[in-house]
């Protein structure tokens, strides 16, 4: 394919990305438009693929989004990035997801030796209310939750999904945000990949005992000395 042809399907391509994350920001192409200091008829040529826009142009506007810039620059089309964010059908989910909660109530009640009762006078609300919380046939909200994590001394985190994407994604962004707070130095270790068996080392080390560091820093100090 030539060349043009090439520049002209990408065009299209990022454009239809770019609309896209736009749409999914809820942002309209006039705050857009806006933040690059274009009008809306330049940003609809940009998003149309007529007209291609600049990578200091889409660094700026994906900062804007709020969205990675290779969100932008992926090869997948529309529909796959559409397919891969599809979120689960909401009547299962949350049915399974009330039912995990629960039995997590449960196990926790029991084993902070607490009774249903207990929990009823905690809330204010009737044993039957914490029944039908504890078999998730009836949703628990987080306000309460919180409450009982409080008096249970145990992080909310107890309680959240953890197994599903929609956990995996949530538990990801903590991760990024904690990435995001290390040192910029440590942050371009980590990035880079001849660095990987040094990061896996550290893993390994991290995993063993007290008494194998001890033995393994005792043998570095005999060769060393």
């Amino acid at each position: 394919m030539p060349n043009q042809e090439v520049i002209e399907l990408r065009s299209r391509i990022i454009g239809a990305l770019l609309h896209s994350v736009r749409d999914q920001a809820r942002m309209s192409p006039e705050e857009c438009a806006a933040v690059l200091g274009i009008t809306p008829a330049t940003l609809a040529a940009y998003e149309e693929g007529s007209k291609p826009i600049s990578l200091p142009e889409l660094e700026l506007l994906t900062r804007f989004l709020d969205v990675p810039l290779n969100a932008i620059r992926t090869t997948e089309t529309v529909a796959d990035i559409q397919a891969n964010k599809k979120l689960p059908d909401p009547k299962l989910y949350l049915m399974l997801r009330h039912r995990i909660v629960g039995a997590r109530l449960h196990q926790l009640r029991s084993e902070a030796n607490r009774t249903q009762q207990d929990l009823a006078e905690m809330l204010e609300y009737p044993v039957e209310t914490i029944v039908a919380y504890e078999f998730g046939k009836r949703p628990i909200s987080v306000a309460e939750l919180e409450v009982v994590c409080r008096a249970l001394n145990v992080p909310l985190s107890y309680f959240l999904d953890k197994d599903s994407d929609i956990g995996k994604w949530h538990l990801l962004q903590d991760q990024f945000k904690l990435f995001k707070e290390l040192p910029a130095n440590v942050r371009e270790f980590v990035l880079k990949p001849i660095n990987q068996s040094y990061l896996e080392l550290a893993m390994k080390l991290a995993s063993m005992p007290a008494g194998a560091l001890r033995a393994i820093a005792e043998g570095i100090l005999e060769i060393t000395f």
